[in-house]
């Protein structure tokens, strides 16, 4: 009897020695943009641990500039990364990151912008100096609008600025007469006498698309970050579309965090065409508009060199479509539109 006796001490015992099974932790980056600001509250409401508590694994939500933090995830210092539907073709997908699209959360559709003092319109642009983010989204706005009005870009100089000093510097710096941008910066130049808006991403709909992107290599392991990653999105999608005081505050949150009043921050919601319902992205993720603009993002990143020095085509980089088709060399895919999570969320499986 004894002898049993000590034999379920020294089991109980074993047991109790063994280490708990560490979590699989993930690192995830946002940068300051209306279409962004969700994950802000994901992570202070507490809904971004809710999701990755189900799915037994830890997320680090870290904030940073927006080119840095896709540099970052081209290094594989991170493991998921906002970005919109541009940088991930010609950064992680030309530097041969496969990489998956799982959330399509908006399109902008105002929130970028050419803005110009001492009335400077678009003719006006030839012989001017135009501050922006070299080869991000707003080079494709400059190249939209200049190839929609028969100009060259050879015709205007390009000052590569980061997204943390453009603003400040055109506000303060009056010799500069054109900037390109995209909210909240826009709003606040804005607000500057004299500054008026010439051509937005309203003119282009659909055009620059604003996701959530995982690298493939980590898809592959486990579907847990998606998983996690889009419950709480459409938690928070949920939140936002309905009236009440929960959304209220969620928008406070947001607008405090992207230094604006809720107001302003609302005023830049309008501008942006926020697919709120999980259903809706999913229709447009599978529709033929999104292929169709894709082939204009990638016409565009192959004529400015985007997609490597080595590039001899626009189709060295593949693009997979839900429904299997591929843009592009179905050999060497660098970018995957999956519909699959969104779907689990619109279905309430997630």
């Amino acid at each position: 009897m004894r002898n049993k006796i000590w034999m379920a001490i020294a089991v109980a015992l074993a047991f109790t020695a063994l280490p708990a099974m560490a979590k699989e932790k993930y690192k995830v980056a946002w940068s300051i943009y209306v279409g962004w600001m969700p994950w802000d509250y994901a992570g202070h409401s507490g809904v971004l641990k809710k999701w990755a508590d189900k799915y037994d694994i830890d997320i680090e939500l870290i904030r940073m500039d927006y080119i840095p933090s896709v540099e970052a995830y081209v290094s594989e210092q991170i493991d998921a990364c906002v970005m919109t539907n541009m940088e991930c073709l010609d950064m992680p997908a030309a530097s041969g990151i496969d990489s998956t699209v799982i959330i399509v959360g908006d399109y902008s559709n105002g929130n970028d912008a050419i803005l110009t003092r001492n009335d400077v319109d678009i003719q006006g642009l030839k012989g001017k100096q135009v501050s922006l983010v070299e080869l991000s989204v707003s080079h494709y706005l400059l190249a939209r609008c200049l190839e929609k009005n028969n100009i060259k870009e050879r015709d205007v100089s390009l000052i590569n600025t980061s997204d943390s000093d453009i603003g400040p510097i055109f506000i303060s710096d009056t010799s500069q007469e054109v900037v390109i941008t995209w909210n909240p910066i826009v709003m606040e130049i804005e607000q500057t006498p004299g500054v008026n808006k010439i051509f937005t991403s309203a003119d282009i709909p659909g055009e620059i698309i604003d996701m959530m992107v995982v690298r493939s290599k980590v898809m592959e392991k486990s579907d847990k970050l998606a998983k996690a990653l889009t419950g709480a999105w459409y938690e928070v999608m949920d939140t936002m579309s309905k009236r009440g005081a929960d959304a209220e505050k969620a928008l406070a949150v947001m607008a405090n965090s992207a230094g604006c009043s809720t107001v302003e921050f609302k005023n830049q919601l309008k501008t942006t065409a926020m697919f709120y319902n999980a259903q809706a992205a999913v229709d447009y993720t599978r529709s033929d508009e999104l292929k169709e603009k894709m082939d204009l993002v990638r016409q565009f990143c192959f004529r400015y060199g985007l997609l490597g020095e080595n590039a001899r085509s626009v189709d060295v980089v593949g693009i997979a479509y839900p429904d299997g088709s591929v843009q592009g060399d179905k050999s060497s895919i660098g970018m995957r539109y999956d519909a699959t999570f969104m779907q689990l969320a619109a279905e309430g499986k997630l």
